[in-house]
């Protein structure tokens, strides 16, 4: 199994799951982490907080094709917050999405794999998205 956090610092749960600057990837085996590799976010959303709609800030329209390359073979996606488009998209490829608050992403991961990890049950997006 594989799941994937956003981060800003290769250790922490960014805020943002398309404004990050990165992913840790984190490969599972019989319920424990066995590895970790951190992958550039690409495809990295530049536009204004709220304005992901069609088209980004430069006026290029964008999808979440290149996130969604960065995460492949990803099972589950541990966020702080996303955009309902980004959503949309991992939900389509299969993904389970996990909202929860910002911390260290490698025991945020421990928690989800023991079952023990508080979720966000309201709201998606922190950022008005």
């Amino acid at each position: 199994m594989r799941i994937a956090v956003p981060t800003n610092d290769g250790a922490s749960i960014s805020e943002h799951f398309g404004r990050s600057a990165a992913f840790l990837i984190f490969e599972i085996e019989n319920g424990q982490i066995k590895s970790h590799e951190l992958k550039s976010n690409g495809a990295k959303h530049s536009h204004a907080q709220g304005a992901c709609d069609h088209h980004s800030a430069e006026s290029k329209p964008h999808n979440h094709a290149g996130i969604l390359a960065a995460l492949e073979g990803c099972e589950v996606v541990i966020c702080a917050g996303m955009g309902q488009r980004a959503a949309e998209a991992l939900r389509a490829s299969g993904t389970q999405i996990v909202v929860t608050e910002p911390a260290s992403a490698e025991e945020t991961v421990a928690a989800y794999l023991d079952g023990r990890l508080a979720t966000q049950k309201e709201g998606f997006c922190r950022c008005s998205h």
